[in-house]
């Protein structure tokens, strides 16, 4: 399945990127198996998606909970919380 990345913010610096097209390893399909696949890139990967860190996550423009589920073609934005004031 290929889906396509997003990243924002911290995010965007810390991996040196602002998107990539991802072909998921079969098995993973849901955010939560994504989140787990990118960390095990290892370094700022994992210090920013296994870490402890907070972030959020959208898929196809609306925010969902890591166990919602992946399908071909998807857009999936992850992003620190937005505070406002």
């Amino acid at each position: 399945m290929d889906i396509n990345l997003l990243y924002f913010a911290r995010l965007r610096e810390r991996f040196g990127l602002a998107q990539e097209q991802l072909t998921v390893p079969e098995g993973v399909v849901t955010v939560a198996g994504l989140l787990a696949h990118l960390a095990a890139r290892g370094d700022a990967w994992a210090e920013e998606l296994a870490g402890g860190k907070v972030f959020r996550v959208a898929l196809d423009q609306e925010l969902v909970d890591f166990s919602a589920s992946l399908h071909q073609g998807a857009e999936v934005a992850i992003f620190p919380p937005v505070t406002g004031g």
